[in-house]
């Protein structure tokens, strides 16, 4: 088999293939088994007709199309092979020249167009000149990460009067569309100011005391009505306020592991300042990921945007947020997924260049983090990325991670006062990044004690714009 490769576009190939005769024997064969498996012929069994009747019943030339159908695909993927190319979309394939079906030579040409992963050209990455804010941790920071911390032990009291910022309710809604009832949820837990139930809640509920109710206009997020206009009767049934406990030496012991306040204001003035430099190291990691993409022309697939742009949409009707499909919209996806394809594209040509490898013990580490930022357990996330054949991916991102680190801590980093940044807390030696949670630890505590906590907790969010997906 001959192919031969005609650039189309930086990012577009035309693969021209030749298949002689002796390669199309074997499918031919293969095609006959399988026009004989569906034919009846008096006389034969099923499966054992010969292969002159066959072609006097059906003619050789369909028995010669059946073996290109089935073959094709192997000649295809032998080509992208034998060429090297990288493809990103469904081949277009045409058939330019067949065999005549009357003789036992000649052979099988055909084209296929195809976008391919461009190849690039990487310019000298090192020492990359970078800028991020000063950041010096303050008494101001050690006091709000003890309030946080006094919120997970705080109780819950009733009060009497109209709800405000930061409260916590019970309430019961009705959602009617043109006077008829359509949902309703009685007992439900909210605090105010969460934004995390329907629009306009947090302002309807705002002043208003237990057995007390308001009606207000939103747009539906749920159920069989997603997306449509509603009007929503809130009444609230309960409002209670958290009732944080005394900072002192027996709080210390209570909510950590040290015996007093002092010791556990110094730990969490510790704690501040590493979640400082991770700050740092945020800010430089993504700077240094716009200085390489200003570096590096990479040209982006129309087809990769197009199937981004409705898988997104597709997504987004599947939840009934379909009114959101506005030109702006669409914009604003068109770019991101720009982007990401040419952080894609200009990590992997780095860790090829630098030999990036991904141990087992690395993936292991991601998939829990990861898992742990979608609140889910680590062994049922990696089961479900096993049987959906999203491993490759996963190393794929923990490679393109450690080749970010790897420019991250060859970088020039200076915050806004002109002092130079020390990152090698925040980059390995191995050139990977260090996990932001391993600086944010929280003290030790003790868990039947924080009955609090879970209203406190919020969501944790992926910040990781290595971590593309395609």
């Amino acid at each position: 088999m001959k192919s031969a490769v005609e650039n189309l576009t930086p990012t577009r190939v035309k693969l021209n293939v030749e298949v002689p005769f002796e390669e199309l024997k074997p499918s031919i064969e293969e095609a006959y088994k399988t026009v004989a498996s569906q034919i009846q012929v008096p006389g034969f069994r099923k499966g054992k007709v010969p292969a002159k009747l066959i072609d006097q019943r059906v003619g050789r030339g369909y028995v010669l199309e059946t073996a290109i159908n089935e073959g094709l695909n192997g000649w295809y993927q032998d080509a992208v092979q034998e060429t090297g190319i990288r493809p990103l979309s469904r081949p277009e394939v045409e058939i330019t020249e067949v065999p005549d079906p009357t003789a036992t030579d000649g052979e099988l040409k055909f084209h296929a167009e195809v976008d391919i992963r461009p190849e690039i050209e990487l310019p000298d990455y090192s020492g990359i000149k970078v800028e991020v804010a000063a950041a010096e941790s303050t008494e101001a920071d050690v006091d709000k990460a003890l309030d946080e911390l006094r919120g997970r032990f705080g109780t819950l009291k009733s009060v009497d009067r109209p709800a405000a910022d930061g409260d916590f309710l019970t309430i019961d809604i009705t959602a009617s569309i043109d006077g008829a009832e359509v949902d309703s949820a009685s007992g439900l837990s909210y605090q105010v100011g969460a934004g995390t139930m329907l629009e306009g809640l947090d302002e309807a509920v705002t002043g208003l005391s237990a057995d007390e109710d308001a009606i207000f206009e939103t747009t539906l997020v749920g159920g069989d009505h997603a997306g449509e206009a509603a009007q929503v009767k809130v009444v609230v049934k309960s409002v209670k306020e958290r009732e944080l406990p005394e900072a002192d030496d027996d709080f210390a012991q209570l909510a950590s592991e040290f015996d007093t306040l002092a010791e556990l204001r110094a730990d969490l003035g510790k704690q501040a300042a590493e979640s400082k430099v991770v700050e740092q190291g945020v800010e430089a990691r993504d700077k240094v990921l716009d200085k390489l993409v200003e570096l590096v022309e990479v040209p982006v697939p129309a087809s990769v945007v197009e199937e981004q742009l409705e898988q997104h949409f597709k997504a987004e009707n599947s939840h009934g947020e379909g009114d959101h499909d506005t030109e702006e919209h669409r914009a604003e996806v068109k770019a991101n997924t720009e982007r990401a394809f040419q952080n894609e594209i200009i990590l992997d040509a780095i860790a090829d260049k630098e030999e990036v490898g991904v141990s087992q013990n690395e993936l292991i580490d991601y998939i829990v983090t990861t898992a742990s930022q979608y609140g889910m357990d680590p062994n049922q996330f990696a089961q479900i990325i096993d049987q959906s054949g999203q491993v490759p991916m996963m190393v794929s991102e923990v490679r393109r991670r450690k080749a970010l680190a790897v420019v991250l801590g060859q970088a020039e980093v200076t915050d806004s006062e002109g002092n130079k940044v020390d990152l090698s807390d925040f980059v390995r030696p191995g050139g990977e990044e260090a996990p932001a949670a391993e600086a944010e630890e929280a003290p030790a505590v003790d868990s039947e004690a924080a009955e609090g906590e879970a209203a406190a907790k919020e969501e944790a969010s992926i910040d990781d714009p290595a971590a593309v997906k395609f």
